[in-house]
């Protein structure tokens, strides 16, 4: 209690606002305290039974199993490479004459083929220099030709008209790659075989695991699985030609048909899951 003789006695009148501060300081805590007591003791009702729930859950021996699904379909898409290629003293011409003909080679696959996918694309020029330098000659020499090209991708469903495609295009286009493969239908299509692929190898190879510790499937629960789509395999065949330049005398009057064989092509599906033997 504050009196008049504290107000009269300056050092007592301190040491009682001194304690009432602590008071108040105290009893801040105190509160704070008490919060956090029972955000804890929340917390503590609920941890251990999540902790035992999760302790039952994997009670016993885990493994980790992978697994592969793979499925063999036959190739239904083609995609091949077209490329035409011009040399000239005269940057111009060369140029002139590369476009003539991609235009021309556009519309005989468009001809050929309504629904097949066009796309153009790696149209180059640059200098082509003298093999041998001349002696005494400028440091900097001169271009003594240009040499101009374009490459045109053509992917085609139509693989029993593909010979014929080709030999007709060759006429004006050289032939740089073909690939043969899997259309993005026939990957849809295949998921569900991969998937089932995948478990039936996980089967066999669970019933193997358990064989060897000497349990029973029946102990085995799958815990987790995780699926990854490895995509497609290796083309089982790909024509690679190098650069080819056709000049309008090269180009023959007629070009036999080649004879292509699409083959199959591999997809699979790995698999990771994780068992628990009880």
């Amino acid at each position: 209690m504050v009196t008049s003789e504290m107000y009269r006695q300056p050092q007592a009148f301190r040491q009682h606002v001194t304690l009432l501060n602590c008071f108040v300081l105290e009893s801040d805590l105190m509160r704070i305290a008490q919060r956090c007591l029972l955000v804890w003791c929340l917390a503590w009702s609920v941890w251990p039974t999540g902790a035992v729930a999760q302790t039952a859950q994997f009670n016993g021996t885990q493994v980790i199993v992978h697994a592969l699904g793979e499925v063999r379909h036959a190739n239904d898409e083609a995609l091949l490479t077209l490329l035409v290629e011009e040399q000239d003293k005269d940057k111009s011409a060369a140029a002139s004459r590369v476009n003539l003909k991609m235009k021309q080679g556009m519309e005989i696959v468009r001809r050929e083929d309504p629904s097949a996918y066009l796309k153009t694309r790696a149209y180059y020029t640059f200098p082509v220099y003298p093999e041998q330098a001349v002696p005494n000659g400028p440091r900097n020499p001169q271009p003594v030709a240009w040499r101009v090209g374009q490459h045109l991708d053509v992917t085609t469903k139509k693989l029993t008209g593909l010979p014929k495609l080709v030999a007709t295009t060759q006429r004006t286009l050289a032939l740089s790659s073909l690939n043969f493969g899997l259309s993005e239908a026939a990957l849809k299509n295949l998921d569900e075989q991969r998937i089932l692929a995948a478990y039936a190898h996980l089967r066999e190879r669970t019933r193997a695991i358990a064989k060897a510790m000497d349990r029973s499937l029946g102990d085995a629960t799958v815990v987790s699985v995780e699926l990854d789509g490895a995509g497609e395999g290796p083309h089982p065949l790909s024509a690679m030609m190098g650069k080819t330049t056709m000049r309008a005398a090269d180009i023959p009057a007629a070009v036999e048909e080649p004879s292509f064989e699409p083959g199959e092509t591999m997809v699979q599906m790995r698999l990771i899951a994780r068992i628990l033997f009880k």
